[in-house]
């Protein structure tokens, strides 16, 4: 089992910032990937971003140049810089971790922004 918790989400003015954590524990040592994901109201669970094991980060159109995700200073945690954010940013931001064949999410953090 992976446990996983987000920190750092709340409610900001539209063009200021955030920065999500994503802490892993439990049978960690399974873990190929951790990424973001968020969830607005009424919509879909989408990627926000994601980092592979060589450092390579993909992102959402809706987010390039605005989100950073990045390591910390172990392999278990992720962290999610979000500057310039919009109202359309609102949403709850979950990590993800892939331990095959298991995909396991934290409970989210919520962000709210305000226009």
């Amino acid at each position: 089992q992976v446990q996983l918790v987000e920190s750092g989400g709340g409610l900001v003015q539209a063009g200021g910032s955030l920065r999500l954590s994503c802490a892993a524990s439990g049978d960690t040592i399974c873990i190929s990937a951790i990424n973001w994901y968020r969830q607005a109201p009424g919509k879909e669970r989408e990627l926000v971003a994601a980092i592979s094991r060589g450092g390579t980060s993909v992102y959402a159109d809706s987010v390039k140049g605005r989100f950073t995700i990045s390591r910390g200073n172990t392999k278990n945690t992720r962290y999610l810089q979000m500057n310039s954010l919009k109202p359309e940013d609102t949403a709850v931001y979950y990590c993800n971790a892939i331990c095959l064949p298991r995909r396991y999410w934290g409970r989210g953090t919520q962000v709210t922004v305000s226009s």
